[in-house]
């Protein structure tokens, strides 16, 4: 036999109108940063650390989902440019959190190269559990930051239609890197490219104070 659902319980919940849905899962997913982060490094820790980077990588995945379908229901180039800017803003508030976490005992950086070793390899493992694999610099203010398997793209590796989804999945992790080098004193600009899924790379420009 099969048991009749409970009147008074919905089998299928849904959001109530008026629910901030899409600032909930930002929230959520920055806690999910934290909680990774929090795992990464002590031993004995490594089925949570696992649990919390899984927990993370669903909720950035909902989250880019939420963003994208709200810019297709807006159509238009200017509805889509607002959904990676919302992303965007959500990493970069997440990245200053977290850099402060990360640093809390580090030595002082000697110079910017300095800080960007960090970033590549202790901020990258903290949050992706690997270091970046290739860092390179013009020693001019301009570093790229490669990844030759970035967990946040495998989503849409699967093939090159998924090539021009690449924005949206990477505008957090842009965020992320400005906001971290935000809070150490440095104001950058951050993009991103791809070429070939799940490896990117990231352009990080140093901007003159």
């Amino acid at each position: 036999l099969t048991p009749s659902p409970d009147p008074g319980v919905d089998p299928e919940p849904r959001p109530r109108a008026g629910w901030p849905i899409i600032d909930t899962a930002a929230t959520a997913a920055v806690a999910a940063a934290r909680l990774r982060a929090s795992c990464g490094r002590p031993p004995g820790r490594e089925r949570e650390g696992a649990m919390a980077e899984v927990v993370f990588e669903l909720l950035h995945l909902e989250l880019v989902s939420r963003l994208r379908a709200g810019g297709e229901a807006g159509a238009g180039e200017p509805e889509r440019g607002k959904c990676i800017s919302t992303l965007e803003g959500m990493g970069f508030r997440a990245g200053q959190g977290l850099i402060e976490r990360f640093t809390k005992e580090s030595p002082s950086f000697k110079d910017e190269l300095d800080v960007m070793k960090f970033i590549c390899k202790e901020f990258w493992t903290n949050l992706f559990r690997k270091q970046i694999d290739n860092l390179r610099t013009n020693h001019q203010g301009t570093y790229v930051l490669q990844d030759n398997r970035f967990r946040l793209l495998t989503p849409i590796s699967n093939g090159k239609q998924y090539l021009e989804e690449a924005p949206k999945f990477l505008a957090f992790t842009c965020g992320l890197l400005r906001g971290a080098l935000s809070n150490l004193g440095i104001d950058s600009a951050v993009t991103a490219e791809v070429s070939a899924l799940p490896a990117c790379k990231f352009h990080i420009v140093i901007q003159a104070s």
